[in-house]
């Protein structure tokens, strides 16, 4: 029980901050094109408690890697070139995401250097270690995260971009699986299949990053 209750400790601050970038980055995006729903609503805020969705969150907990937040509202009408700046605003959520990677396997590197000899043990294994660990998280976190949106299938952001690249009449026929896309994406998360193709990917970029992989 202990060693759960440690383990979202470990967890819980790396979550939250994917999740509340991820959205905060869709919002920023699409205010900055002119469509301010999300600013109206109250989205453009780092306070995670405005982003949690609880079954999204539920399972970031049970999977350890994937999950999801409340999406941002975003209205399309509202901007000036729908289909291209839809396909930037959906792109930001992965983006921010790859670079709260980045920079949490910096911070990782940065503390596994750390002289602990000049420090005293309650110091490392109370500050440092903790850290270091929550760090690493981060990594995989965020890139599990950033990659899992970038599957086109809806309501992911990779369903958005690919449906903002396509021409018309196959971004009409992505749209119309739309309303079945959250079945499919379940069926494909608790059975598992998703993870035949992402983890590798995650693994593979995290062993580049901080020289840890998922095996």
């Amino acid at each position: 029980m202990h060693e759960i209750i440690q383990q979202i400790a470990i967890m819980a601050v790396p979550v939250l901050m994917a999740v509340t970038f991820h959205e905060v980055a869709h919002g920023y995006v699409a205010d900055f094109f002119g469509d301010h729903t999300a600013r109206d609503a109250g989205r453009l805020t780092l306070n995670p408690l405005k982003h949690l969705d609880l079954f999204g969150t539920a399972v970031f907990f049970i999977t350890r890697i994937i999950g999801w937040a409340k999406p941002v509202p975003i209205n399309p009408s509202n901007l000036a070139n729908p289909r291209r700046n839809m396909l930037w605003i959906a792109a930001a959520g992965p983006a921010a995401n790859m670079l709260l990677a980045v920079i949490s396997a910096i911070i990782y590197h940065l503390l596994t250097f750390v002289p602990m000899t000049f420090m005293g043990p309650l110091i490392v294994s109370k500050v440092i270690l903790p850290l270091t660990m929550m760090v690493k998280v981060s990594v995989i976190i965020n890139l599990a995260l950033g990659f899992f949106n970038l599957i086109p299938i809806p309501p992911l952001d990779g369903s958005k971009i690919l449906s903002n690249l396509l021409p018309p009449r196959p971004s009409m026929l992505m749209a119309r699986i739309e309303p079945y896309g959250f079945i499919i994406l379940m069926l494909l998360v608790f059975s598992n299949a998703i993870n035949l193709f992402i983890i590798p990917v995650i693994s593979f970029f995290s062993q580049m990053m901080i020289g840890v992989g998922l095996g």
